[in-house]
C-alpha cells in the first residue's frame, strides 16, 4: 500500500492537533512545519483541504492556529484518507480480456481493500496520539 506524501503529512498534522486537543491549544502551521519538517506551502494547502472538509477549524490572531473540530477519538484515518485521496481505487481488472486468473486476483484485491478500509476506520487520532506519547524522546549525547 502506498500512501501519498500529502496524506502522510495530513495525518501527521492531525496527530499534532490531537495531542493538543485536551489543552484546547491551537497549533500554528509554522509550529507543525518546524516540528515535522513539512514544506510550509504544502502544509498550508493540506490544512485548507482539512478545513474545507470540516475536520479542522482555524482562528486568526496572536493566539490563533488550527484545532480539531471533533474529539480525537471521533476522527479516523479513514476520514483523513477520504479527504486527501478521495474514493478508494477500484479492485476490478485493468485487462481487456478477463480470465479465471484475473478473476481470482480481483477477489484477493477486494479482500485487501476491505481489510485496509476496516483498519482505517478503526484507527482514531486518539489511538495515534497515544502511540506518539509512548515513544521515547530522542536523546543526543555530546
Amino acid at each position: 500500500m502506498s500512501v501519498s506524501a500529502k496524506t502522510e503529512y495530513a495525518c501527521i498534522a492531525m496527530i499534532e492537533l490531537a495531542a493538543r486537543y485536551e489543552a484546547d491549544q491551537p497549533a500554528r502551521v509554522r509550529e507543525i512545519v518546524e516540528a515535522h519538517s513539512i514544506p510550509q506551502p504544502f502544509l498550508v494547502q493540506i490544512m485548507s483541504q482539512l478545513k474545507a472538509a470540516g475536520l479542522v477549524q482555524s482562528t486568526r490572531g496572536a493566539t490563533g492556529g488550527y484545532r480539531l473540530t471533533q474529539a480525537p477519538d471521533r476522527i479516523t484515518l479513514a476520514d483523513i484518507f477520504h479527504v486527501m485521496e478521495g474514493a478508494p481505487d477500484s479492485t476490478e481488472s485493468n485487462l481487456q480480456k478477463p480470465s479465471p486468473a484475473t478473476e481470482a486476483l480481483c477477489g484477493v484485491w477486494g479482500q485487501i481493500a476491505k481489510a485496509r478500509a476496516k483498519i482505517l476506520e478503526e484507527v482514531t487520532l486518539a489511538n495515534l496520539a497515544a502511540r506518539v506519547a509512548e515513544q521515547p524522546d530522542e536523546m543526543f549525547y555530546i
